[in-house]
C-alpha cells in the first residue's frame, strides 16, 4: 500500500466520535446537532424534478467533460455572479463539472502537484482537512498559514517568507472561510494573484459558502473576479471550485465545477479520464436547473439570516462570538477547553459541536482552533433557537 497514507490523521469527525464515545447524553432531551455541516433545507422542487424526469438516463454512460449544456450554464453562472467579461469563460475550456468540490479538491491537487519532498500546498490553519491529505497523496508537504483573532482570521500573506512561496507548487484558499466565514477581499486576492506570478504557483480557490451570506450585504467576491479586475481574462494560474450541495441544499447530488485556466483544465481533464468520475446523465440535468434558478437561492439566505439573527440574540452576552462574514458557521470562543465544552454540552444539554481543535493543526505549539468550537445552524430555526438557550444555560451554569 501506499506508505503516504499512514500521514493521514483522522477525519475531526472521528476525533469527534472518540471523545464522546463514553458521554451519555442527556436521557430527557432530545438530541440537537450543530456538529456536521449538513444542509437541513428543503431542496429545491424544481431540481428534483429535473432529476426525477430523467432517470432513464441512468442507462447512459456520461462523459467525464459534461454535457455541453451543463457547461454553459455554469459559464453563465459564473459570468453573471462575479461580473467577468462575456465570453471570457468559455464551457468548452474554463469549466469542469465534478462530484462535489471534496473530489476535486483531491484529485486536482494529484493532478497539478509533482512529487517533491521540499514541494509544499500551502493552506490556511483551520482548514478543510481534504487540503492537507491532498498535499500528502501527492507527495509533498502542506504548510500552514494561521487564522485567528489577529489577522481577522484571513492569512496574513504578506508575513509569509519568501522561501515559503519558492517551495510553493498549489495555495489553497477558502472564503467564505471554513469554518470562521471570512471572506478575503479583493485586493487581497490580487496580491495573492501576483504573488503566484513572481513564485510560480497555482491558486485554487475553494468557494463553496460564497452564495450563503446576508441578503442586504454585498455578495463575497471570488477569485475570478479578481482575475477580471485585472484584466487577466485568461484567469491565469487560478482555479475556483462551487458546489451545489450549500447553494442550493444538495449535498447527497454530488455536484459541483471547477472554472479557470484552461492550461490547468485540459491537463486536469485528461487525469479525470483516468479517475472514472464522470457525473451521471440525469445528475447533470438536474443540476441545469439547479445553476439557473436564483430564488431558491435567495430564499435560503433568509432563512440562514433568520438563524443567525435568533442565535446570536440567545447567546451574543453570554459567549465571544461574531456573525461570519458568509456562510453558516458560528466559531465561538469557548469559557472552557474546546473538548471539555464539547463533552459537557453533550452530556448535559444533548446538543453537539465540534472542537476547535480538530479543525486546525498544532504549529510551533499553537493551534489556533483551540478554545473555540464550531456550530453548524443547519438545523430547522426552531432546533436552532433551542440548541442556543441549552448552549446558553449551560455556559450560565459553568
Amino acid at each position: 500500500m501506499n506508505t503516504d497514507l499512514q500521514r493521514l490523521q483522522p477525519y475531526p469527525f472521528e476525533k469527534l466520535r472518540a471523545l464522546i464515545a463514553d458521554v451519555e447524553p442527556h436521557p430527557q432531551l432530545r438530541p440537537i446537532a450543530l456538529s456536521i455541516g449538513e444542509p437541513k433545507h428543503a431542496s429545491p422542487p424544481l431540481v428534483l424534478d429535473a432529476l426525477s424526469r430523467n432517470l432513464d438516463k441512468a442507462a447512459v454512460y456520461p462523459t467525464t467533460a459534461g454535457t455541453p449544456e451543463l457547461r454553459q450554464a455554469i459559464a453563465d453562472w459564473l459570468t453573471h455572479r462575479f461580473a467577468l467579461q462575456p465570453g471570457s469563460l468559455t464551457p468548452e475550456a474554463n469549466v469542469i463539472p465534478v462530484n462535489g468540490t471534496r473530489e476535486a479538491l483531491f484529485s486536482f491537487t494529484q493532478a497539478a502537484v509533482s512529487r517533491d519532498p521540499q514541494g509544499l500546498v500551502v493552506s490556511p490553519n483551520p482548514f478543510y482537512q481534504i487540503y492537507e491529505g491532498a498535499a500528502f497523496l501527492a507527495g509533498v508537504e502542506p504548510h500552514y498559514l494561521a487564522c485567528d483573532a489577529s489577522n481577522g482570521f484571513v492569512p496574513d500573506f504578506t508575513a509569509v517568507p519568501a522561501d515559503i512561496w519558492q517551495r510553493c507548487q498549489l495555495l489553497f484558499i477558502c472564503t467564505p472561510g471554513n469554518p470562521i466565514g471570512a471572506v478575503i477581499g479583493l485586493e487581497t486576492l490580487q496580491q495573492l494573484i501576483h504573488l503566484a506570478d513572481q513564485y510560480d504557483f497555482i491558486i485554487a480557490s475553494d468557494e463553496c459558502y460564497s452564495e450563503i451570506y446576508a441578503p442586504e450585504q454585498p455578495a463575497p467576491v471570488g477569485l475570478l473576479q479578481a482575475c477580471a479586475e485585472l484584466g487577466r481574462h485568461d484567469f491565469a494560474r487560478c482555479v475556483v471550485f462551487h458546489s451545489l450541495s450549500k447553494r442550493s441544499n444538495l449535498p447527497g447530488l454530488r455536484s459541483g465545477f471547477v472554472a479557470g485556466d484552461a492550461s490547468l483544465l485540459k491537463p486536469y481533464l485528461t487525469y479525470r479520464t483516468y479517475h472514472g468520475c464522470a457525473m451521471p446523465v440525469q445528475t447533470q440535468l438536474a443540476s441545469i436547473a439547479a445553476w439557473q434558478d436564483e430564488q431558491h437561492v435567495e430564499e435560503n439566505r433568509q432563512q440562514y439570516q433568520a438563524k443567525f439573527d435568533a442565535v446570536l440574540d440567545i447567546l451574543g452576552d453570554v459567549l465571544d462570538v461574531q456573525r461570519p462574514d458568509a456562510g453558516f458557521y458560528l466559531w465561538p470562543r469557548t469559557p472552557i477547553d474546546d473538548e471539555s465544552f464539547t463533552r459537557r454540552l453533550l452530556a448535559e444539554q444533548n446538543v453537539s459541536v465540534v472542537p476547535g481543535r480538530y479543525l486546525s493543526r498544532d504549529v510551533e505549539g499553537y493551534n489556533p482552533g483551540a478554545g473555540r468550537v464550531r456550530m453548524a445552524l443547519v438545523a430547522p430555526l426552531a432546533d436552532c433557537i433551542e440548541a442556543a438557550q441549552r448552549i446558553r444555560r449551560f455556559v450560565e451554569s459553568l
